[in-house]
């Protein structure tokens, strides 16, 4: 019988990373670090990983669904479906199915999930009973702030999505975002917003709602919606004993 492992999913989030470099440090089985590529994200995404591997200690193990060659918008014109009630395909297809095709029975896995989301951490666990999950983060009371700290502290230049002034480091236009969201994705990637534009034409979907009422994002105002502009980062108090652990 195979040795126990755990599996840290990497996200080139910053909480993902600060959550798999504790993983190594404490962990008395053998880390295995993976990640799920999704061509749409932003492109200094491979150079974060190539700081983290260096960080950890360790190479980084990437899969990819290729049945929709690792791309959204694959996802959405085969399924003809965006978002909805349903949730996203992309998240399920890409992300999911890839970790549920990878993982074993055995496996404690680790995801970023931080200190302000353990009700995140409870629909999980709802959603997979199975997984034996090791919320890392949330033990050592850890938030999104205090991630973006310890990366900084350690000298591995944030992602540019988060110098952006991006909450999170998701694909570039997100259809999970909301109207600010997408203004910010129009005012800095305009291509970007363009094609998310072109292909709602294409299949017939709207995914925001203004005023009551579902909008193209081609129709969106300007000034819709408001998205922070600038993420501040602190260091929280309990920081300090992280890093002490790494």
């Amino acid at each position: 019988m195979s040795e126990k492992r755990v599996i840290s999913w990497f996200s080139c989030g910053a909480a993902s990373a600060v959550a798999t470099k504790l993983a190594i440090k404490e962990s008395t089985h053998p880390v295995e670090v993976v990640y799920c590529h999704i061509k749409e994200e932003h492109p200094d995404n491979a150079r974060f990983m190539k700081d983290c591997e260096e960080w950890f200690g360790q190479p980084i193990t990437v899969l990819q669904n290729e049945t929709y060659n690792g791309s959204i918008y694959e996802v959405f014109l085969k399924r003809r479906y965006i978002a909805g009630v349903a949730g996203a395909p992309c998240t399920r297809l890409l992300k999911k199915e890839v970790r549920q095709k990878f993982e074993r029975p055995t496996d404690i896995q680790v995801f970023g999930y931080t200190a302000e989301e353990q009700n995140r951490v409870d629909r999980f666990i709802d959603a997979n009973n199975d997984v034996n999950l090791w919320s890392i983060l949330i033990e050592k009371n850890l938030g999104k702030i205090d991630c973006l700290a310890i990366l900084e502290r350690a000298g591995i230049e944030l992602p540019t999505m988060y110098k952006l002034g991006y909450a999170n480091n998701n694909c570039i236009g997100c259809v999970k975002g909301g109207m600010g969201y997408w203004n910010k994705i129009r005012d800095d990637f305009p291509d970007a917003f363009d094609k998310m534009a072109a292909l709602e034409q294409e299949i017939g979907a709207k995914l925001l709602k203004h005023k009551g009422k579902r909008i193209w994002l081609a129709e969106l105002p300007k000034d819709a919606g408001h998205y922070p502009s600038e993420q501040k980062i602190e260091c929280g108090i309990f920081c300090q004993s992280a890093e002490d652990t790494l």
